[in-house]
């Protein structure tokens, strides 16, 4: 059974930053893409970051410069460092899993910043 489980959410003030954590199990870890999502209140999933087996990285306009994917491939966890926080990174994350035509999803973890 594939599970990924975040963790790290919360409330903080604009400026501040956030760790996410997402933990995979059931699956070969090392062999897929990772990615960090998130899901605004009345707006759509979009991408935040991704990083590949070969650990690679992508990122959202929006959040260069400011978050940071990384994995622990001995650990199954990926992580995404938030760092000077806006109030519009306001949403719910979910981590991502994918290999070719396999696609895992998290429950999501809240993210609030106030402004």
């Amino acid at each position: 059974q594939v599970q990924l489980v975040e963790s790290g959410g919360g409330l903080v003030q604009a400026g501040g930053s956030l760790r996410l954590s997402c933990a995979a199990s059931g699956i070969t870890f090392s062999a897929y893409t990772m990615g960090w999502y998130r899901q605004a209140p009345g707006k759509q999933r979009e991408l935040v970051a991704s990083i590949t087996r070969g650990g690679s990285t992508n990122y959202a306009d929006s959040v260069k410069g400011r978050f940071t994917i990384s994995r622990d491939n001995a650990k199954t966890t990926v992580y995404l460092q938030m760092n000077s926080l806006k109030a519009e990174d306001t949403a719910v994350y979910y981590c991502n899993a994918l290999m070719s035509t396999l696609r895992y999803w998290g429950q999501g973890t809240q993210g609030t910043v106030s402004s």
